[in-house]
């Protein structure tokens, strides 16, 4: 059984309502679901919530919501991999065999069924794997970052001075869009960054969009309605 699982908890602060505010004119969850959907990957798409208003959306949009999430799993401080193993074991606990799990954010619009479909081809291919994660380059080396503390500038990797930017190894970040775990031999959900077991799926900068503060939303929108209408006047 393959699950997908939307993590979209009520408690959002800094943008209220924010897993189901308005994105160009559609719930910012809703795309999320879509593309789980779309993918043909997955037996079942689920969001994991403790809000209601958020689960009569996800049910509008498409997805099924099978259990509210314990409120000791919608903090602040929560873990998305708790929120992650708390939806695998409810499944587990139904009896049902569950091989690949993926968590896909709520408030990823960016991400396609393309994407899904490459990273899970990925992380099939790779049998000794447990997990596939969205990554992307950083746009200037984190090599040529300086600390700046009232001093005067102060180089954090002074060997690499007199690099040439080409020499430099290219440094990656975690995208935020998607975990896909493979459970079938182990059915605990470890952090995937600095693990032996996980392969990334790089993402172009482009599609990648941390959407935490009004202004992040704003330029996000922005940048989607410009992508699309290039991709309009292309076809």
């Amino acid at each position: 059984m393959k699950i997908a699982i939307i993590p979209a908890r009520g408690g959002s602060k800094r943008i209220p309502h924010k897993n189901i505010k308005p994105f160009c004119g559609r719930p910012i969850i809703d795309y999320a679901i879509q593309t789980a959907l779309d993918s043909n990957l997955f037996d079942e798409v689920i969001v994991s919530t403790d809000d209601p208003e958020i689960a009569k959306q996800a049910l509008r949009s498409g997805a099924k919501v099978p259990f509210t999430r314990p409120l000791d799993l919608a903090d602040d401080h929560t873990p998305t991999r708790s929120v992650i193993q708390h939806s695998l074991d409810y499944y587990e606990n139904q009896g049902m065999n569950v091989d690949y799990i993926c968590c896909i954010y709520a408030t990823s619009p960016f991400l396609s069924a393309e994407i899904l479909r490459a990273a899970y081809s990925a992380l099939e291919d790779a049998a000794d794997k447990h997990a596939c994660f969205s990554a992307t380059e950083f746009n200037y080396s984190p090599y040529r970052g300086f600390l700046y503390q009232g001093n005067g500038p102060e180089l954090m990797f002074p060997e690499h001075q007199k690099s040439r930017s080409q020499d430099l190894k290219p440094v990656y970040h975690d995208a935020g869009q998607f975990y896909l775990y493979r459970t079938t031999h182990n059915k605990t959900i470890n952090p995937v960054i600095n693990s032996a077991n996980a392969i990334i799926h790089t993402l172009p900068s482009y599609l990648v969009h941390d959407i935490d503060t009004p202004d992040d939303w704003t330029r996000a929108e922005l940048f989607y309605e410009a992508m699309k209408s290039h991709e309009n006047s292309r076809n």
